[in-house]
């Protein structure tokens, strides 16, 4: 598996989860250091903003409904922070309507996935989105 992992130059990867389920956090961690990637999470946006800045995750899943600073509040404010706004932020949530992902895309979200979000998903998102930002 650690083979695969390096074939699709998943290994060392920084990813990000914020979420303030921690149900939703420990899957998406547990898929992805399976695949080698080098795993954050935060609880919400304002956890998630501190780490982000030390951190520099090379692509972030954000969850858009979280106490105190959203999925649409903290992805705005990664992309309005001209260091981190080339960063691919994909959004997670449980509601699959067309309003949501078009605020999303709003806001600057690269994607949507739809909870609960399969390995596929969450593996395609990063090599769709950091494949084509690192040249991998």
């Amino acid at each position: 598996m650690n083979l695969n992992a390096n074939a699709n130059g998943l290994a060392g990867l920084r990813v990000m989860v914020i979420d303030d389920s921690k149900t939703i956090r420990r899957t998406a961690e547990t898929l992805l250091k399976k695949e080698g990637c080098d795993v954050l999470t935060a609880v919400d946006g304002f956890e998630a903003l501190a780490k982000i800045a030390d951190q520099k995750p090379a692509i972030i899943f954000v969850d858009i409904m979280m106490p105190r600073l959203d999925g649409y509040q903290t992805c705005a404010l990664i992309k309005n922070n001209p260091q981190f706004r080339a960063t691919p932020v994909i959004m997670l949530s449980s509601k699959d309507g067309l309003f949501d992902k078009a605020r999303g895309r709003v806001v600057g979200a690269e994607q949507y996935l739809t909870k609960p979000f399969t390995r596929d998903e969450l593996l395609g998102a990063i090599q769709q989105h950091v494949g084509a930002a690192t040249g991998r």
